[in-house]
């Protein structure tokens, strides 16, 4: 076997110790034993045997299906990307095989595509960062509008009152370009092929029904 070859299971190693590692440090600082974990997987509908637990973090497990470190990190209260790549707790971490070694923070921003790559394809997380965006923003806006006109039906003056309404004026143009921002993304969305997160309570009226035509920003949803 050439020094290539070899390298794929030591890469394989590598990323089974990180999530080992993990796994019994996460187990200990919650102090619990290798059977409170499995217990706990089981109840969460996967069971992961205490054995299979101890093999794994002794190093004599030789494979890791990806549906026990989901569920080892729902059970340990955390995150199965944190499993794979323990930042601050690993400096570095091979990528993948025949590749140097990287620090692990950076591994970890690759594999969530937080980092980007020249010529990966990100599907529509920078869709979907965006959708988040202008939900918040338009969610925000409105509730600084109902505040805003509130504190113009309590004013005690007419200056107070002019000045209420016109930030209630401001917050509510600001709510209606975040919708109509927020409208058609979801059509580019679904244009792509995909399907759209759903829109909380509030945000109802972003979808328009589907013989609608789109509004002016300046019309209200």
């Amino acid at each position: 076997m050439d020094a290539d070859e070899d390298d794929v299971p030591e890469w394989v190693d590598r990323v089974q110790a990180n999530v080992a590692g993990e796994v019994r440090r996460r187990r200990k600082e919650m102090g619990w034993s290798a059977q409170d974990l499995a217990d706990r997987c089981e109840e969460l509908g996967h069971p992961v045997p205490r054995n299979v637990i101890a093999n794994m973090e002794s190093g004599r497990r030789a494979s890791l299906p990806l549906v026990d470190v989901m569920v080892l990190a729902a059970a340990l209260e955390t995150y199965p990307i944190c499993l794979i790549f323990p930042v601050g707790y690993v400096e570095e971490t091979q990528e993948l095989p025949f590749e140097e070694l990287v620090p692990t923070w950076e591994a970890l921003r690759h594999f969530t595509g937080d980092q980007e790559v020249f010529g990966y394809d990100a599907g529509l997380l920078s869709e979907f960062e965006r959708h988040t965006s202008l939900v918040h923003t338009a969610l925000a806006t409105l509730e600084e509008e109902g505040r805003a006109g509130f504190e113009a039906r309590i004013a005690t003056s007419r200056a107070r009152q002019e000045e209420a309404e016109r930030r209630r004026s401001e917050y509510a143009d600001q709510a209606i370009s975040a919708k109509y921002n927020l409208r058609h993304l979801r059509r580019e969305i679904c244009e792509e092929g995909g399907v759209p997160p759903d829109l909380p309570l509030g945000l109802e009226d972003v979808d328009p029904p589907e013989s609608a035509s789109d509004p002016a920003p300046e019309e209200r949803l």
